[in-house]
């Protein structure tokens, strides 16, 4: 057996020594290729600083700085595996995967830099390209201005200045911003052949940008008439959805809130425009719409307390009495015995407490007053649980049995102090039962 265990050992010593074997050669390597990464990673800044100007590659030259640092103490790491001072195999093994783990780091940061800036290199090398694709686009652009302006003022005649007011203005800015981009584009020019690059690239930007946005605002233009018919056919089925509501309400309960809620959605229907003027068919369905979810809402309401009738003031702060009076009782025994009452019984009639609080604000609101009776009967259950439970945990912390208090001079038998304590408790409840029962 012996023989066993200790071929298994030199089996596993074996194992480990190749993994630390396998650690040393990953770690020499990442250091050699790291290395060689920083240095091209250097050329490639070079590069894009001659190109795009030092604000535009700040992100990779930090990169490299912090990777540069931290590639130094991988090196003083691979030296303390190589200097004079026997190390063992763990301090030995901590150190390669540590040398392991920036060179990982470095390569990724470097990678994740290098990538993004090579998109405003390309981007870059292709200036003529993208100026040339501005012009054309501008061009394409400004043919559909004339268009856009008809299309705006066609709508104008059929919907209201209110509705209007996000597209009114939509062909003049649109004109600017291809102005903008035109210039945009020569100044880029002018600016790339003067080697000031970094200002060509942003002017070259700020083009782009411009005939994306005036391409946007005159597809508005077209979206809107669409969306604004799409709200007119939708604006005629809640009106008739509305109309049939109302009808409905006739039978729902006679309560203030469903008469308020009525006359609302008849508010909302007369104020609709009349049939071949200007209307504003967004608004007047979000004003309709509300109304009529007002209505859906009221009557919904005044059903449900149909069926489920109110409680009365009178009714939560009988229940409210009652739970006053668990918790009192609760509070006494409690109080009288704290070393004895344990967790259960102290977290039941802390919980009390808490929702004790917010019940009288809670009474006055309609809305609001079922929670407040559910809220003092739940208050006068935890009550009656922790009083139970210091209950119990007094008779277990006390003997079993005590000595008698006189023996048969004192009426015979023998009195336990948690009998005295039960009689006393059982009467404190029985006399708050009796007390709710007679107020």
């Amino acid at each position: 057996m012996a023989g066993f265990w200790g071929k298994r050992k030199r089996e596993q010593e074996a194992a480990q020594a190749a993994q630390d074997a396998d650690l040393a050669r990953r770690a020499e390597q990442a250091l050699v290729a790291t290395d060689e990464r920083i240095r091209t990673a250097g050329d490639e800044l070079a590069f894009a600083e001659a190109e795009l100007g030092a604000s535009l590659t700040k992100d990779l030259k930090a990169a490299l700085d912090a990777v540069k640092t931290h590639l130094r103490e991988a090196f003083q790491l691979h030296q303390l595996n190589h200097d004079e001072i026997p190390d063992t195999d763990e301090e030995l093994r901590t150190r390669n995967a540590r040398i392991v783990q920036l060179c990982e780091w470095a390569e990724d940061l470097l990678d994740e830099k290098t990538s993004a800036l090579a998109e405003s290199v390309a981007r870059v090398r292709q200036a003529p390209q993208i100026i040339a694709q501005v012009r054309r686009d501008s061009e394409a652009l400004s043919a559909r201005i004339p268009q856009t302006r008809s299309t705006i003022e066609r709508l104008s005649t059929r919907y209201a200045a209110s509705a209007m007011h996000q597209i009114s203005a939509s062909a003049d800015e649109a004109e600017q911003l291809i102005s903008f981009a035109t210039h945009g584009a020569d100044v880029s020019e002018r600016r790339r052949a003067a080697r000031q690059n970094e200002e060509a690239n942003l002017a070259l930007e700020t083009a782009t940008e411009a005939t994306r946005r005036a391409g946007a605002l005159m597809d508005a233009v077209e979206d809107f008439e669409i969306e604004a018919l799409r709200a007119e056919s939708t604006l005629a089925e809640v009106v008739a959805d509305s109309r049939g509501d109302i009808i409905a309400a006739r039978k729902a309960p006679n309560v203030p809130a469903v008469t308020s809620a009525v006359a609302e959605l008849e508010g909302a229907l007369d104020a609709l425009s009349p049939a071949g003027t200007p209307a504003d068919p967004f608004a007047e369905l979000t004003q309709l719409r509300t109304a009529n979810t007002a209505l859906d809402d009221a009557i919904a309401k005044a059903e449900y307390r149909q069926q489920n009738p109110l409680p009365s003031i009178a009714q939560v702060q009988h229940s409210l009495d009652d739970a006053d009076r668990q918790l009192g009782v609760a509070r006494g025994l409690i109080s009288g015995h704290r070393g004895w009452i344990g967790a259960d019984a102290r977290t039941r009639f802390a919980e009390a407490e808490r929702l004790r609080i917010d019940i009288p604000e809670l009474m006055a609101a309609e809305d609001t007053r079922e929670q407040a009776l559910a809220g003092a009967r739940r208050v006068a259950q935890l009550a009656a649980e922790a009083l139970q439970l210091a209950q119990r945990d007094i008779d277990s912390a006390r003997p079993q049995q005590q000595q008698d208090w006189g023996g048969d001079g004192w009426g015979g038998g023998r009195r336990g102090g948690g009998d005295v304590m039960g009689g006393i408790m059982g009467g404190l409840v029985i006399g708050s039962i009796l007390d709710g029962i007679f107020d």
